[in-house]
């Protein structure tokens, strides 16, 4: 499989790390999976699927679903 053929998901700084991770309990236990997220090369593209799929649980895009709400309603308002 070629590097354009691979999705983006597969290109993920948490590709292979365990997803619990991703899945804290709360948001203050959400520091070790926002540390992953700040260097992935496909931050945006992961945050922009959370935020289109309304996704309620975990760290996606180095973001908490707390932090997706606020964007959303950020988005709502500027639209």
């Amino acid at each position: 499989m070629s590097a354009q053929e691979l999705k983006w998901w597969d290109q993920g700084a948490c590709k292979g790390l365990d997803a619990s991770v991703f899945y804290p309990d709360d948001d203050d236990d959400a520091s070790v999976a926002k540390a992953v997220c700040e260097g992935c090369p496909v931050k945006i593209a992961c945050l922009e699927h959370a935020l289109a799929v309304r996704e309620r649980v975990g760290v996606w895009g180095g973001t908490t679903e707390r932090d997706r709400r606020r964007i959303s309603r950020q988005r709502r308002r500027s639209a």
